[in-house]
């Protein structure tokens, strides 16, 4: 098994996609073991030595920072910082969530400026290897003193408290830690507040959106394409040219992606009755595109974000500073969220409009693209599916990061409610992950009226892999298993592998 070692080596998407979905184990390299233990160090010394109060370290929390904490008292302080935090409710986060928020955790404390234990970056890399996972609940955060609810959760588990999966079964952590050997880690001075005190929930969700945004990005090209050859579609409006002289990263993107995907193709080739496409076919490149755009300032910011330290306060030591700031307020990643979730709504609005296309009898395609419409309903329903998911997704979209809710008795008076915003992002992409299913099944369906001529030889194969597990609707049936089935070929192929 591979090893991955913990450095100021920046992580990347790429990185961590591969870390996240294939055999590999966390180490930590010999510049971040000293980095952690200079900090730590360099900590123990100023709270013996000096009598000025260190917020979180000799004092409360929040609005409770105006009261000093005997030095006896300091370890106990922390130890009642993670049980009183953790209060998330909701949904449980999905546990590949959790594996990065355990990861995006251990290479923040990495850096040497959170003052913590040596042991407790080697506990929580104990936990990434051993698939000891958190207990973690989507709701609870303001995304603004950090995620400090959902990364209570997170710490819990260090303590021997809190719960942890086994499979698919919550069990309390001291069981796991016991199975496997673990002692419970005695916190000190500060190491609560570096744990609790971080971005890390809203940092791995963006994570996640982020590798299946760009993935359902291209789904989506391949899918048009099928979608344009299927309904007779012109090519023109994919000319290198126009794009050229409108020059949008990403649109030149979608563009260049449609013509490669239908390069081969006999239909496309064909000559054409209409002069032009509706706009959710015609306009393809310009509206793909710009989620594509969107999606790639989302990655810049997120990727500075993975790289940072980001709980307070934060510790300089070679500078004989510590210095209480605000680098856990989320903004930068609610409104980076805020246009991710728009962006990614409107690749399931087109999709959905294309839908409604096909199904509307035109360009020799029967209603509903079923012999015998009427005795037969055909794609009808699944169109209504689909529209669902779209007004939903709509609604989803509406902004979070413009939202605040005063907190902590006015000390904490504008939040970023970044973290509502990942969790909206997060449900979005799954109902584009349907939407997009459905535009395939109802593509597929009409690409079967067009025999026996052919597409390119690329979409060929992805029929071919398609018709595996969904068949041609020769009359009506009972459909939902198929829309799922369709969803979950769009969450487990790859396009680009096609």
């Amino acid at each position: 098994m591979r090893t991955h070692l913990i450095s100021p080596k920046r992580l990347s998407l790429a990185i961590i996609k591969d870390i996240i979905g294939n055999p590999v184990q966390l180490g930590l390299s010999e510049e971040a073991r000293k980095q952690i233990i200079r900090c730590r160090e360099y900590l123990d010394r100023k709270i013996n030595s000096e009598s000025d109060p260190v917020y979180g370290v000799t004092t409360g929390f929040g609005a409770l920072h105006n009261k000093i904490i005997p030095v006896k008292d300091l370890q106990k302080l922390q130890l009642n910082l993670v049980r009183s935090h953790a209060c998330g409710t909701g949904e449980p986060v999905p546990k590949a969530i959790v594996k990065i928020m355990l990861l995006l955790k251990i290479q923040s404390l990495s850096y040497g400026h959170s003052g913590v234990q040596l042991l407790t970056v080697l506990r929580l890399i104990d936990f990434f290897n051993y698939d000891i996972l958190p207990v973690i609940y989507q709701q609870g955060s303001l995304g603004a003193s950090g995620d400090l609810c959902p990364l209570a959760h997170l710490s819990l588990p260090l303590i021997g408290e809190g719960e942890v999966w086994m499979n698919d079964t919550k069990v309390p952590a001291s069981t796991m830690l016991e199975k496997f050997g673990l002692d419970p880690v005695e916190l000190q001075a500060k190491e609560g507040l570096a744990l609790l005190n971080g971005t890390q929930f809203m940092s791995a969700y963006g994570v996640w959106n982020l590798i299946w945004g760009f993935q359902l990005y291209s789904w989506a090209n391949l899918i048009g394409a099928l979608s344009l050859d299927a309904f007779d579609g012109r090519i023109e409006p994919f000319n290198a040219m126009i794009h050229e002289i409108r020059p949008h990263p990403g649109q030149i993107d979608a563009a260049k992606a449609i013509t490669t995907h239908l390069i081969d193709s006999e239909l496309i080739g064909r000559k054409k009755t209409q002069v032009q496409d509706p706009y959710s076919f015609r306009c393809i490149p310009q509206v793909h595109g710009a989620t594509k755009d969107a999606l790639d300032y989302a990655s810049s910011v997120f990727s500075r974000e993975i790289n940072a330290v980001t709980d307070n306060p934060t510790i300089f030591p070679e500078q004989d500073l510590i210095i209480s700031a605000g680098n856990f307020h989320g903004q930068p990643l609610a409104i980076s969220f805020d246009l991710m979730g728009i962006a990614l709504a409107e690749l399931g609005n087109i999709s959905e409009r294309r839908i409604y296309q096909m199904l509307s009898g035109a360009r020799s395609l029967p209603p509903f693209l079923v012999a015998e419409p009427g005795l037969n309903s055909g794609m009808m329903i699944p169109q209504y599916t689909a529209a669902s998911l779209v007004s939903q997704n709509k609604q989803l979209a509406t902004p979070a990061s413009v939202d605040s809710i005063e907190s902590s008795n006015g000390q904490e008076d504008h939040v970023s409610m970044g973290a509502n915003a990942a969790t909206k992002t997060y449900r979005i992409i799954n109902n584009l992950q349907t939407i997009l299913g459905i535009e395939l099944m109802n593509a597929a369906q009409a690409m079967e009226f067009r025999r026996p001529a052919k597409t390119s030889a690329k979409i060929e194969r992805l029929l071919e892999k398609y018709r595996k597990i969904v068949p041609f609707i020769q009359q009506d049936q009972i459909l939902y298993p198929h829309i799922n089935n369709s969803a979950e070929f769009i969450r487990t192929i790859i396009p680009e592998e096609i």
